[in-house]
């Protein structure tokens, strides 16, 4: 990159709207309010631009985990995503023995602070066994503020966030404590009632993961923690929308009654995100990917996805017909506003960090910047 380069000519996403003919100065690796007659000039006509993407939610990805990975690996995987647009990633474990999570939560808090990753969620062991999905029934734990103290003291200030059953012996104990600590407190893997629920939000919880996965369904007598979540404005919902997890009509659900302010899109992506059909392993358990879709090899259970955040993107233009400005929001500002990172990244704004996606028309990828530098150029295809 030049000392200054213009990105002009696209349609640019801004907080503000869509700006038709518009430019982002790059100075280095921050976006500038202007620049000299000299700068570079890359014409970006017939292109979206938008901020990069921030996953708050991902297990994996090029083979790689997250979740047992070495250093090596994960960087792998944070690199695989990148590919796709997303340039802020929190790595998340999935449910294990303490003394194990202890350690992946030292090796990844290194990479945090290294800046490669943005910080460390914990999913699990506090879940239900109810509702434990791809997670070792054997491994799962009543949330112990004690222990749950102990995950966040292994990640060394790194941790962003950990998912509880909230409705579980010292779940609102321990939602107070992530609380204080100012760790996120999100509501997931839970049998909770609709008043649970309610009672967790109040204690301090500001999440719902992966909203309608793994918790119980909507009832017009029972209407469970899916209402709660929905209807409390403190509550950012997780979607996975890669046409598995949700139908288009939960999707609508979740925008109708959330707002476009309090949705974040995520991956919940493993290992073969962005590298294929297989068998792999989510934790101690063993994965069958076919055609894309990962579950369980005992019992059938979605096991996460193999989601890219630009494949999220691309449906939720094309498929649910959602409006662009909402999109990126759900992809960008929100989440990055839930980490505490909106002052650096989410949005295209001068003094950020230079972390952008071109798309075309068609809105497929055909760019990534990050910090200033292309991951995927735009100019050599």
């Amino acid at each position: 990159m030049a000392p200054r380069t213009v990105l002009a000519g696209a349609r640019v996403v801004l907080p503000t709207g869509v700006v038709d003919d518009g430019r982002v100065i790059v100075d280095g690796t921050r976006i500038a309010g202007s620049a000299p007659s000299s700068a570079r000039t890359l014409d970006l006509s017939g292109h979206w631009l938008v901020p990069g993407f921030v996953d708050l939610h991902n297990h994996g990805g090029g083979g790689a985990s997250f979740t047992s990975g070495t250093v090596e690996e994960v960087l792998q995987g944070v690199h695989t995503h990148r590919l796709h647009g997303t340039t802020t990633l929190v790595a998340s474990t999935v449910t294990g023995d303490m003394d194990g999570l202890a350690q992946r939560a030292g090796l990844l808090s290194e990479l945090a602070e290294q800046g490669d990753i943005a910080g460390i969620h914990f999913e699990g062991p506090f879940i239900s066994p109810c509702r434990k999905g791809a997670h070792s029934e054997e491994l799962l734990r009543d949330p112990d503020p004690a222990e749950v103290r102990k995950l966040i003291d292994a990640a060394r200030g790194r941790a962003s966030m950990v998912t509880l059953a909230t409705e579980l012996p010292g779940g609102i104990d321990s939602v107070r404590l992530l609380a204080e600590h100012g760790v996120i407190a999100a509501i997931g893997h839970t049998d909770a009632t609709y008043e649970q629920t309610v009672e967790a939000i109040d204690a301090g919880a500001t999440v719902a993961t992966h909203l309608f996965n793994a918790m119980p369904a909507l009832g017009h007598r029972t209407p469970g923690p899916i209402a709660a979540l929905l209807e409390d404005e403190r509550i950012t919902v997780e979607l996975i929308n890669d046409g598995t997890h949700l139908h288009p009509a939960s999707l609508q659900l979740a925008f109708h009654h959330a707002g476009a302010d309090r949705v974040a899109f995520i991956t919940d992506a493993m290992d073969a995100a962005g590298f294929g059909d297989g068998r792999y392993r989510l934790g101690p358990l063993e994965v069958e990917v076919s055609e894309g879709v990962a579950r369980l090899v005992e019992g059938g259970s979605i096991a996460g996805s193999t989601l890219t955040l630009d494949r999220a993107f691309q449906r939720a233009v094309t498929v649910d017909r959602l409006p662009v400005e909402h999109i990126v929001a759900a992809l960008s500002a929100n989440p990055a506003r839930l980490l505490g990172l909106y002052d650096r990244v989410g949005s295209l704004e001068p003094g950020k960090d230079a972390d952008l996606v071109v798309l075309d028309a068609e809105f497929t990828l055909k760019g990534v910047m990050r910090k200033g530098t292309w991951v995927v150029d735009p100019q050599l295809g």
